[in-house]
């Protein structure tokens, strides 16, 4: 198995299987390291929903994604956020910033099939599956990488090693990236629920003191329910019946979408702030959730992590002949800079300030979404990052054509 590669990607997820798919327009020889066997998809590639920006939406139907997803995608034309207990309320809509839409809402099992079926049309791509990664040294000329395959240990060399594995990565630890972590002490519950209305576009948030509750538009006719919960009651929770939950959560997000009148399986995520105090190293890269681990409130993770991937292979393309080069590493970490910065920023003090019980806040909270309410100069900032476009934008997020 011993091979060579231009670039080796590790992990083969949502942004690891992305960053593939953009590396073969460059005609590389690109080896991905996938810890699931052939038939199955990553456990990310389950019943939560993903809100695709429309930078990234752009992006991926240039890739050849789009076109292979199966279920219908539910458009987000119109996003209404407000704070249980606080005044005052945010309403944008996209044509009034001449977009049909923020983005789309897609089910991630759905995603990963796409995936799948776009990955299985790439003839250069070798992929190692079920492997599993074990340790990687750098020299003057790439990586060499260990990996577990096949009952035995095998080594593969690459010029660039790419950490898309996740949280708890176990390339960032290889390469001895350490990371800054903050326990929000909130759980996601996430679940399909049906509505006495139907969801027409509408994306719902209600901020609280324990994390988001929203309703996103699916493109079945149902909605795709976010739940933040204090992690303590988490368990208790999930094991309420269907009509206890319902309630719940009607408790909290209101009547806007209508009566609420059945839920589906739950499923729980708690919630950690994760950030590589880099993103690169001698002849490798971090993107995605190696690289940062956000709090899902305005729904930039997956978004961020795409931007990191596109990024990573204009700078190899913008330098051809050695994808692991300084130069290679050094421009991809400099374009990464301001937008991670700036979404981990917003994210990180979005999740702050709206989980914040104090009475002092609330008065000065609501002030604020009075006020955002009212500018179209502020509002048509959050909604460019909304929509992906922030800092310095990957070239296939500015259209949606090859």
């Amino acid at each position: 198995m011993n091979a060579s590669h231009d670039v080796l990607v590790v992990g083969g997820g949502l942004v690891g299987a992305s960053l593939a798919i953009a590396l073969d327009r460059l005609d590389l020889d690109v080896g991905l390291v996938e810890v699931t066997p052939p038939g199955a998809l990553p456990p990310v590639f389950d019943q939560r929903n993903l809100s695709l920006a429309d930078a990234s939406v752009n992006a991926l139907t240039a890739l050849d994604v789009m076109r292979h997803l199966r279920a219908p995608t539910g458009a987000i034309r119109e996003i209404h956020a407000s704070r249980k207990g606080d005044f005052g309320r945010v309403r944008m809509r996209a044509a009034d910033y001449g977009r049909q839409t923020f983005g789309q809402v897609v089910v991630a099992r759905d995603f990963g099939e796409a995936l799948e079926a776009r990955l299985a049309t790439l003839t250069r791509l070798r992929r190692y599956r079920p492997a599993r990664f074990l340790g990687a040294r750098a020299d003057a000329d790439g990586c060499t990488v260990r990996i577990e395959a096949e009952g035995g240990e095998h080594l593969l060399r690459s010029r660039l090693l790419v950490g898309a594995d996740g949280t708890r990565s176990g390339v960032r630890d290889a390469l001895g990236i350490g990371t800054t972590l903050h326990d929000y002490d909130q759980t996601l519950l996430v679940a399909r629920v049906r509505a006495a209305r139907g969801p027409h576009g509408i994306a719902w948030e209600r901020l609280t003191d324990h994390g988001p509750t929203a309703l996103l538009p699916r493109g079945d006719g149902h909605y795709g329910l976010v739940h933040g919960v204090p992690t303590a009651d988490a368990d208790a929770v999930l094991g309420l019946d269907d009509a206890a939950f319902l309630a719940r959560v009607q408790d909290v997000i209101g009547w806007r979408a209508g009566r609420l009148l059945e839920v589906g399986p739950r499923s729980a995520y708690p919630l950690q702030r994760v950030v590589a105090e880099a993103i690169i190293a001698p002849r490798a890269a971090l993107v995605g959730n190696a690289a940062q681990t956000l709090h899902p409130i305005g729904a930039q993770g997956f978004n961020l992590g795409l931007r990191d991937a596109l990024v990573l292979a204009e700078a190899i393309a913008a330098h051809p002949g050695d994808a692991g080069a300084e130069r290679v590493l050094q421009t991809y970490a400099h374009r990464r800079h301001e937008d991670r910065g700036r979404t981990l920023a917003f994210s990180d003090g979005l999740a702050r300030l709206t989980s914040n019980p104090s009475a002092m806040i609330r008065p000065l909270r609501s002030l604020g979404l009075l006020a955002l309410d009212a500018d179209s100069g502020l509002q048509a900032q959050l909604a460019g990052g909304a929509m992906g476009y922030r800092g310095e934008v990957p070239a296939l997020c500015r259209r949606s054509a090859p």
